[in-house]
């Protein structure tokens, strides 16, 4: 995937006010509108600026783009960083779900691959929590949403947390800043990825004593050294001596909270997953613990590692791991 930049798309300056770049959005959709211009390019270059316009023109995915693209240019290959709109905090879809059921300001509007992988796809937010009758009333605030990533320990525990959150906002110049605020939050033993936290009236203010909007939470779970998620359940590495697996033996495993003893069956083969029941993410129904069995070999850097191989090598002369 390439980076677009969509400050040249529109011919405007980085530090460009938001009039500016409503200006120059102005200009080029009516010079490049397909049912105006002559251009043999009028077409594409008119879904460019939609696309630019969709973003710079929004404040807040705006804000997002710049701290996100700063040290890309037009063309690089790029990626989008894991997280990389973590605890970005915006108004609308209060499920957490990123920046989707946006509208388009430029009439039809056909998002690149670089903007859905940003922003996702446009798709309808009916259904979505802060969408329902209170959200029609004018007066009501407007809810909030934002992703914030905890401890995969936070899950089997419960936490208190204090996080930060940063909202753009447009300064008396028309320029996008980021403001931040400070929230304690309290996580709930046994939450799991892509769950959301509700935080009753942290949403916009209401006006004219209407109810504040509210902010949801999406959960992720920062990467961790040791152990890998998936919904409820949990998986770690676990190393085993070569005649630990062949054997059979009892070892300790570390899990998130406290260790346990797992029997390992005599010819386990490295990948063998061995499951403990009960024992991932906590739940009414919890999640279970899988110990993948990966094999590790002692150093032969002596004399007497080097005559045990050779001895293990004897034992078995029809052994060939690559057949």
């Amino acid at each position: 995937m390439k980076f677009k930049d969509y400050y040249e798309a529109l011919g405007v300056e980085r530090g460009a006010t938001q009039d500016q770049i409503k200006q120059a959005y102005r200009k080029l959709a009516r010079k490049y509108h397909p049912d105006v211009s002559k251009l043999p390019d009028a077409e594409e270059r008119f879904k460019e600026i939609n696309e630019a316009n969709e973003v710079l023109g929004d404040p807040e995915k705006r804000a997002a783009y710049d701290q996100m693209g700063r040290n890309y240019r037009e063309g690089q290959d790029f990626q989008p960083p894991p997280g990389w709109d973590a605890g970005f905090e915006f108004r609308g879809r209060g499920d957490g779900g990123g920046f989707e059921g946006f509208s388009t300001s430029g009439g039809d509007f056909d998002p690149s691959d670089f903007f859905e992988a940003l922003f996702g796809r446009m798709r309808s937010s009916a259904g979505a929590p802060g969408t329902g009758p209170r959200a029609a009333r004018a007066a009501a605030g407007e809810d909030h949403h934002a992703k914030v990533f905890i401890d995969l320990e936070d899950a089997y525990r419960g936490a208190e947390r204090s996080i930060t959150l940063r909202a753009p906002v447009v300064d008396a110049q028309g320029h996008v800043t980021l403001q931040d605020r400070r929230l304690d939050v309290h996580i709930p033993r046994g939450i799991r990825a892509g769950q959301h936290l509700r935080l009753a009236g942290q949403g916009t203010p209401g006006v004219g004593g209407a109810p504040a909007g509210d902010l949801y939470l999406e959960i992720a779970f920062n990467p961790h050294a040791r152990y890998r998620v998936d919904g409820r359940d949990v998986y770690v590495d676990l190393p085993v001596a070569p005649w630990e697996a062949a054997l059979g033996a009892t070892v300790d495993v570390a899990m998130p909270e406290g260790s346990v003893q797992l029997s390992v069956p005599p010819n386990s083969a490295p990948g063998r997953k061995l499951r403990l029941r009960g024992k991932g993410i906590p739940g009414q129904t919890p999640g279970d613990l899988y110990a993948v069995l990966a094999v590790a070999l002692p150093p032969g850097d002596d004399a007497r590692a080097r005559e045990a191989y050779a001895t293990f090598a004897k034992a078995f002369p029809g052994f060939d791991p690559r057949r």
